[in-house]
């Protein structure tokens, strides 16, 4: 073999090399498996007894600096809001919380809708420092704790209102999770995983 034909199989050589390197490295940081994961949501605490039905789906897929996440609720009431947080813990006290959007069931209890946001391992909040909040609703708070970084990596799913929560037979309590404050209890959370290993740190 020639020098040249010698020097070109190493020059391959090398680039196969770094291409095998670089993708273990993407599988090290949970980015291998086309950069999504899926899981399920399923319902706890009082809605295990009243919706004991109620099953959601989440598909999680990264896109260009940003996450693409899919919900589909289904075996909940027909027609009737719920307001989607990300958040600490799956359960009560949920720790720090972060409303992503509503969604509707139709006429059959099934819903779907898509986020656009952070879902992955980088997915957190901060306050540096305490600073003047505008008191919006009566149960504002008007200033803000500081807190170093808080990795949130569960989500939950609320009823709208406590009086729909009442109509599909569960308990009307008046929790903060919506838009005024006003909402009903949790229907669905990511309780199958453990409270600081939420499905959100599964994608790097």
């Amino acid at each position: 073999m020639s020098r040249v034909g010698k020097r070109s199989k190493g020059l391959l050589l090398l680039a196969c090399l770094l291409l095998a390197g670089f993708g273990a490295a993407m599988t090290a940081r949970g980015a291998g498996a086309g950069g999504k994961i899926k899981f399920d949501m399923g319902p706890t605490g009082a809605a295990l007894a009243c919706q004991p039905n109620a099953h959601g789906h989440v598909v999680v897929e990264a896109k260009h600096g940003v996450e693409k996440l899919k919900l589909k609720i289904d075996g909940l009431p027909a027609n009737t809001g719920f307001d989607v947080f990300v958040i600490q813990v799956p359960k009560a006290p949920f720790g720090m919380s972060w409303y992503q959007g509503d969604m509707e069931t139709n006429h059959d209890g099934r819903g779907e809708q898509t986020f656009l946001g952070r879902f992955n391992i980088e997915t957190f909040i901060v306050a540096p420092g305490s600073a003047p909040a505008p008191p919006t609703h009566p149960l504002d708070a008007t200033i803000n704790p500081a807190t170093n970084p808080v990795h949130m990596y569960h989500l939950g799913v609320w009823f709208d209102s406590p009086a729909d929560a009442l109509a599909a037979g569960c308990p009307g309590n008046v929790t903060p999770f919506n838009g005024e404050h006003h909402a009903g209890i949790q229907v669905l959370n990511t309780s199958g995983f453990p409270d600081n290993a939420g499905p959100l740190s599964q994608l790097g």
